[in-house]
């Protein structure tokens, strides 16, 4: 099955029976895992093993432990430490032209229409190369930072905007962002979320329908005008943004797995760009549907 974040798609991170992943077995020399009869041992997803995409690389030699092959380390594999210094510098590229955006496209009547003129053009910039890195088989710092950059113009302006009406709004959005992200952590962590087969395929099927959703709710405001089907706004636009919020929990804790098996089965130091690219984009997506819960909220949807 393929991960639901589709930076995760590539190379590396796949999920699909027969393809490339880290649901692999050990690379030649290691001790074999599972059989063509049963699942990769410590991997719920495996059905059977595949070909391990880094047994090429003279330092991805995996060793067995307790039945599930485990990368040594070495300069050359990817670590925890990569993923957090990436998602730093990736986060922080994307805070400092937020920050930047707010301060220097004010949204006041008289630079209003300006101003949403650039976030609008920065948001259609971002979602490009967004797409771009995501269909791309290996990561591009360069790209992924200038997403983080037009992404962050967009999220300043429309920050300010809501900010402007709803006083202390962006930072609540923050701060629920930032406990969200700590909630989920701990839970995968101590084991009160698992993430199996089941979890993954109830996630995608989920995400699907919501997006699905709000892309007809789009599309009917875009040509009957108001609030199309009225999912953002109201007692309904309260709903959605809970589930918005609560699927984007959802799917932290498949980044996290993502990156758990990415350092497990001995991804390149390069991966890590991947794995910070794809938290960016979960993280985007919370922060946005607290922003917009925190102003229907405020009766300022």
């Amino acid at each position: 099955m393929r991960s639901s974040n589709p930076v995760f798609s590539r190379r590396g991170f796949s999920r699909d029976n027969g393809s490339a992943g880290f649901n692999a077995a050990p690379q030649t020399g290691g001790a074999a895992v599972g059989t063509a009869q049963g699942p990769v041992a410590g991997n719920p997803y495996a059905d059977a093993p595949a070909a391990n995409p880094y047994a090429n690389n003279p330092y991805a030699q995996a060793d067995v432990q307790h039945g599930v092959p485990q990368a040594p380390p070495t300069a050359d594999r990817m670590t925890m430490d990569d993923v957090v210094t990436r998602t730093a510098g990736t986060l922080g590229t994307l805070i400092v032209f937020a920050a930047l955006a707010w301060a220097v496209l004010p949204v006041d009547d008289a630079n209003l229409g300006k101003s949403y003129g650039y976030a609008i053009g920065a948001g259609l910039i971002a979602m490009v190369l967004g797409l771009v890195q995501s269909f791309k088989r290996k990561a591009s710092p360069a790209l992924i930072l200038t997403y983080a950059a037009f992404e962050g113009v967009f999220l300043g302006v429309l920050s300010s905007a809501i900010d402007a009406r709803v006083d202390g709004a962006a930072m609540q959005a923050v701060i629920g962002t930032m406990a969200t992200f700590v909630a989920v952590l701990v839970a995968y962590r101590t084991g009160l979320i698992r993430v199996n087969r089941r979890f993954v395929g109830f996630v995608m099927a989920a995400a699907m329908g919501f997006v699905l959703l709000m892309a007809v709710n789009l599309l009917f405001a875009a040509f009957g005008g108001g609030d199309g089907l009225g999912f953002r706004s109201g007692g309904l636009g309260i709903l959605f943004g809970i589930i918005g919020i609560v699927l984007g929990a959802l799917f932290l804790a498949l980044d996290f797995k993502q990156v758990e098996d990415g350092i497990r089965y001995g991804a390149p130091k390069q991966e890590s760009w991947l794995a910070a690219f794809g938290l960016t984009l979960t993280l985007v997506w919370i922060y946005m549907e607290f922003l917009r819960l925190i102003a229907i909220l405020q009766g300022n949807d």
